[in-house]
């Protein structure tokens, strides 16, 4: 299926990233690439062959080209036909390197800090979407005049792959709301808790994002954003001299009280108590 493979040990290079329009009728070029192509359709249909397998790329659809494969046309793409491209380096890794698995688990240095992730050969039903709308952006400010743009353009590229990548686990049913909201917990761990908000956000009610969150992660979405908070109550006691009182007030605890509390049934020690030992341990 000659996949391209993206990988977190591996930043794209891009080569060339821009938007073109066909003003006369033409054959995709007969050529063998260094680079890997990305190819995304805004208006028409593109007409592209790899290897002997024929691609129609349709109004809203995108498909990588990979690279050292041969790709040649047998249709003529029609006159009118836009579209946005990227042409990009990208090492892949070896046979020794994990399939990325999702993994809510902390980072830690004993385990495989490399892992690959196939993106897909083609996209459709794209129009107006998130990713078009991300492609256009990477295009425009590719044009800007910007003179960081080429130390910055491949960490963006790479962001952009990344989302394509996985989107397929994003879109799964476990994914549509329960970790929907556990994300958006995690973004507004430095406030309190509010039902309404969440209400407001997803439009839905809070009994029915409170049953399926409970149902498909074990806790509940209180439970779930206050240990989120004490964890980076914890990250800031042992890596800064901050004030406790000011640590409250930063993860958006008005009563210092009810933060050690708080602290206290999440890590068994008070914040005093926990900055002490964090100091000794190391």
């Amino acid at each position: 299926m000659n996949e391209v493979i993206l990988s977190t040990a591996y930043q794209p290079i891009v080569c060339a990233c821009d938007f073109l329009a066909a003003y006369e009728p033409f054959y995709h070029l007969d050529r063998v690439l260094e680079f890997n192509d990305l190819l995304y359709v805004v208006e028409g249909t593109m007409y592209v062959s790899e290897d002997g397998t024929d691609y129609d790329i349709n109004e809203g659809e995108m498909l990588f080209l990979k690279h050292h494969i041969r790709h040649y046309g047998v249709k003529e793409t029609q006159r009118g036909t836009k579209w946005y491209y990227a042409h990009f380096y990208l090492e892949e890794p070896d046979g020794d390197i994990p399939r990325f698995e999702p993994n809510s688990a902390p980072l830690v240095l004993n385990q495989p800090l490399k892992y690959y992730e196939p993106l897909p050969k083609k996209l459709t039903g794209l129009k107006g979407g998130y990713i078009e709308s991300r492609f256009a952006e990477l295009v425009d400010y590719c044009r800007t005049g910007d003179e960081l743009k080429r130390m910055r353009i491949n960490s963006m590229f790479y962001q952009f792959l990344a989302d394509i990548a996985l989107a397929k686990y994003m879109e799964k049913n476990d994914y549509s709301l329960s970790c929907r909201i556990r994300s958006w917990l995690e973004k507004h761990y430095a406030e309190p808790f509010n039902a309404d908000k969440l209400e407001k956000e997803f439009y839905l009610s809070y009994k029915r994002m409170a049953a399926v969150f409970k149902q498909e992660q074990g806790v509940t979405m209180q439970q779930y954003h206050t240990e989120h908070r004490m964890q980076a109550a914890a990250f800031l006691l042992r890596s800064t001299l901050l004030p406790i009182g000011d640590i409250a007030n930063r993860l958006g605890f008005e009563d210092r009280l009810y933060f050690s509390r708080c602290f206290h049934a999440f890590s068994g020690t008070s914040p005093k108590e926990y900055r002490h030992s964090a100091k000794t341990d190391y």
